[in-house]
């Protein structure tokens, strides 16, 4: 395996690791770089891609720089190589939302983590991140987003997942192909919560789409949002009939 490096915003780049035999094409896992005074990470990767994803970052900049580890919830792709990060980087801290740290993160992390409030924001010099909370969306009750302010980047997540191997970054659409992701692997929570999550998130109207498995979007953030709120609302409709 090989992890590639690509901007998809202003010194904000994606490492993406394929991994073929998962899934029935292969299929993608994505951390995001953002390269700034105090350097964030957000998802960490398995353990076992550790040592490709600190290469990675260690070809933008050097991993002992690296300030903030964060990731949508507890799950061993988002998170689960955060202590061997913290072990390479002796400045480093994880930053999650209060609730994660409470039932969580407190007690896995070798450092203790940094609560943050809905809608707090991280200043890391040019860029600011802001915390929002999404429980359940796309899953997990501690989930949450990362919103970068100056270059609009919603840092998504799970959320708009796709199969394969798909370009680095695409204005094409992405939620038919995110449909077919989760026909597959039906990841996503289904609540009457999850739509209107969703619609709230499109009113940031990001202009790019950092996504966890797959392809970022560069476009009218706020449209595949509500497509994508709609096609969540349509799967709960069906599984309730």
């Amino acid at each position: 395996m090989e992890t590639r490096i690509d901007e998809v915003a202003n010194r904000i780049y994606r490492l993406s690791t394929f991994v073929p035999d998962i899934g029935p094409t292969g299929f993608t896992f994505n951390q995001y770089l953002i390269d700034d005074e105090e350097p964030l990470l957000f998802h960490t990767g398995p353990r076992a891609m550790f040592p490709l994803v600190a290469a990675a970052i260690s070809s933008i900049s050097p991993l002992t720089r690296l300030r903030w580890i964060t990731f949508g919830h507890l799950e061993a792709d988002e998170c689960g190589a955060m202590n061997e990060l913290l072990a390479a980087a002796p400045h480093a801290e994880v930053a999650h939302g209060a609730l994660g740290c409470m039932v969580s993160f407190n007690d896995l992390a070798d450092r203790a983590p940094v609560p943050l409030d809905d809608g707090q924001v991280i200043e890391l010099g040019q860029h600011r991140v802001r915390h929002i909370d999404t429980p359940h969306v796309p899953h997990g009750w501690e989930a949450r987003v990362l919103y970068e302010e100056t270059t609009k980047t919603l840092l998504c997540g799970d959320l708009f997942t796709q199969l394969g191997d798909p370009p680095a970054i695409t204005s094409d659409d992405i939620v038919g192909s995110s449909s077919q992701a989760e026909d597959v692997f039906g990841a996503t929570c289904l609540t009457p919560r999850t739509g209107p999550t969703i619609r709230n998130l499109a009113t940031l109207a990001p202009a790019t789409l950092a996504v966890m498995h797959g392809s970022c979007f560069a476009g009218d953030g706020t449209k595949v949002l509500l497509a994508l709120a709609d096609e969540y609302d349509a799967r709960l409709a069906k599984a309730i009939e």
